[in-house]
């Protein structure tokens, strides 16, 4: 469901794939080849969301923050994460059932473990391994990770297209 909100519609790029079964409102921009699944709700109410290109966000996740929030490309936020986010830099992961409250900076490249809870206001330097609860630097992202972010995002681009090219 796509809704207007104070004179704010939602603009989803034609190669973008939205799922009838999330909800988007107000003033946020999806760009080519991103995805948006079922169960999702990105609520722009408080500022307006900036979603880049072949970024996916996966089934049940929330994505809202108290001001501005930009999430680059080929970025992947797991199913069921809530995102408060300030940023989320290019590349990055979000895992599986993770928050990431207001005011957060992810850097380029960084993977935030599955369950994590990034405080607000953290400043994640590129290329980290965010993990824990509350969440904590571990160390350094390896090839491996970065291959997965990668591979996880194209696979997303290539999954709403068939969804797209299906009708859904």
């Amino acid at each position: 469901m796509i809704r207007e909100l104070n004179g704010k519609t939602p603009r989803i790029h034609p190669a973008a794939f939205v799922s009838e079964a999330a909800y988007v409102v107000g003033d946020v921009e999806i760009a080519e080849g991103s995805s948006v699944w079922p169960g999702t709700v990105i609520r722009a109410d408080a500022g307006r969301i900036t979603i880049g290109r072949n970024t996916c966000i996966q089934d049940n996740s929330v994505v809202h923050g108290d001001a501005d929030v930009v999430i680059g490309s080929d970025v992947v936020i797991g199913h069921k994460a809530l995102c408060h986010a300030r940023t989320v830099g290019n590349g990055s992961l979000i895992g599986n059932g993770a928050t990431v409250n207001d005011g957060a900076d992810i850097g380029e490249g960084s993977l935030v473990a599955s369950g994590a809870m990034v405080i607000e206001n953290m400043q994640i330097p590129p290329k980290s391994m965010v993990v824990g609860l509350p969440a904590r630097v571990r160390g350094q992202v390896r090839e491996r990770h970065t291959e997965l972010i990668r591979r996880t995002a194209e696979e997303y681009v290539q999954r709403g297209r068939l969804y797209k090219s299906q009708g859904l």
